[in-house]
């Protein structure tokens, strides 16, 4: 994996980096093969808060964490359980639906092999569209898109259904269940 260490009001030392680089190389043990994606960690300090976020991008799956403390290491420790939890889980879940449909035991290390590819772009319209995003829809069944949304932390998750090949949307509702959003034929 290939760090990408940014600090916001605080400065980056060795020290940091390497005790970043090294909590979060934990996480490779939860992969039959490491991971070849970028680790992107933003670390900041506000009103005596520290703050770390960390995103790692592989196909088909987004890790993503944030998490303050009053101290930087024990938030760096904090992300990394948070890290660790959403692997896991996300590998239960996979590995449930691989041997409910007879697929390879395998399949995860599969999909850690190819890179995800997105976009992000800056955009000025008459309603001032201050970001565009551009990614590939990867199918998958409605469950897998909740899971993902969850690890976002976003409220919706735009994806392809893996039975119909059409574009669908999950989303969370103000009740604490989900919505999906399907065209019509």
């Amino acid at each position: 994996m290939k760090y990408n260490i940014r600090g916001e009001n605080v400065e980056v030392t060795g020290a940091i980096r390497e005790y970043v680089e090294r909590k979060i190389s934990k996480l490779e043990r939860y992969f039959t093969t490491p991971p070849t994606s970028d680790v992107h960690v933003n670390l900041s300090v506000y009103n005596e808060e520290q703050r770390i976020e960390v995103t790692i991008p592989m196909t088909n799956l987004l890790l993503r964490a944030e998490e303050q403390h009053t101290d930087l290491y024990a938030a760096i420790d904090l992300v990394v359980d948070k890290l660790e939890r959403q692997i896991r889980k996300y590998k239960t879940k996979v590995n449930r639906k691989n041997r409910q449909q007879g697929a390879p035991k395998h399949v995860f290390a599969e999909m850690e092999k190819q890179q995800a590819v997105a976009v992000e772009e800056n955009d000025l319209d008459e309603f001032e569209i201050v970001r565009t995003k551009r990614f590939n829809l990867k199918p998958m069944d409605s469950e897998e898109a909740i899971l993902q949304m969850d690890m976002l932390g976003h409220q919706f998750f735009v994806f392809e259904d893996a039975e119909s090949g059409r574009t669908n949307i999950v989303y969370k509702r103000r009740d604490g269940k989900y919505g999906l959003i399907e065209p019509n034929s």
